[in-house]
Parts: structure tokens; C-alpha cells; sequence
């Protein structure tokens, strides 16, 4: 059932957010293949990321992924681990600043391209290979958010990420 939009708790969902900013850009080239950080990255919307393996084989709901930055450091802390670099969890962008769970079924500029939150990005079996045992469990509700690109553009280091108001 969906919130009144008169409704106290939906006014505060839809309250001012402050931007994030992008901190980090990967691109995944094939399956299984070690991620490439990249400076700049150019978002199409019906191929999704250019460049990304998975870019049009998602049918637009995970053209993109996105992680908070701020969640490196508790998947890290679960793990025991001081500090986690960002190409193990294999999302295409790290973001800090902002809270992406706000974004949950909003448009978003993420640098000049304009995107849509389609769901949560829930860890895949490879997180127990790739960060061993626990790994999977770690990133669970930590693994941020998958996005489609409604209009294109480019996104590079330092761009903001800025939800837009509710039409």
C-alpha cells in the first residue's frame, strides 16, 4: 500500500537530501574478469554502462550498481579487516555522502546522466570467494543499490549524485 502523500512519514522521506559525490568507477570488461577503476564512465540508456559486460544484458534494471562508501568500512569491520578496497564487491560506483536507501524507487542525476532506483543489490555467492569466509553475510544489506538509466550522460570522480523531487 503506498504512503498518502499527505502523511507525516512521507513528507519526511521526501525532505531535502543532501548530494553525495562519486568517489570511485569500475567497470566489470567479462565475466569474472578483475574490475577496471576508471575516471570517467559514459551511461546510454538502452545500453547501460558503456563498457560493463552486464551493460544491455540486464534489460535495463541493473544497467548500473552503486555502493555507499561509508559501507566499505562496515562490510570490512564484519570481516575483520581494516579496510575493504571497492573492486572486491564488484559495483560499478562508490559513493559517498549520501544515504542510497533514500533513493529507493526515485530518479537520481548521478553526474550528467539521470538514472531511476530499481532495487537492492543483494551480494551474489562470489562475495564467500572473493572476501572468504562470512563474505556473503558481510555485504548482506550493505551492498547497495542497482539503477537503469533513463537519459544518458557521463559520470567521472568528484560528479555528484543528487535524488531529484517527486514529480
Amino acid at each position: 500500500m503506498p504512503l498518502d502523500p499527505a502523511s507525516p512519514l512521507a513528507r519526511l522521506i521526501d525532505a531535502p537530501l543532501r548530494p553525495g559525490r562519486v568517489v570511485w568507477i569500475g567497470l566489470r570488461p567479462a565475466r569474472r574478469a578483475p574490475m577496471v577503476a576508471v575516471e570517467t564512465a559514459t551511461l546510454d540508456a538502452s545500453e547501460g554502462l558503456i563498457g560493463d559486460h552486464y551493460s544491455s544484458r540486464t534489460g535495463g534494471a541493473r544497467h548500473v550498481t552503486l555502493i555507499q562508501a561509508e559501507h566499505l568500512d562496515a562490510i570490512a569491520s564484519y570481516l575483520g579487516r581494516d579496510g575493504l578496497s571497492p573492486d572486491l564487491l564488484r559495483r560499478n560506483s562508490v559513493v559517498a555522502g549520501i544515504n542510497l536507501a533514500a533513493l529507493k524507487g526515485r530518479r537520481f542525476r548521478l553526474g550528467s546522466a539521470l538514472l531511476e532506483a530499481t532495487g537492492e543489490c543483494h551480494p551474489c555467492s562470489r562475495m564467500e570467494e572473493i572476501l572468504g569466509v562470512g563474505g556473503y553475510n558481510s555485504v548482506r544489506g550493505h551492498g547497495g543499490i542497482t539503477a537503469r538509466v533513463v537519459e544518458g550522460g557521463g559520470v567521472g570522480i568528484g560528479d555528484a549524485l543528487e535524488r531529484l523531487p517527486t514529480p
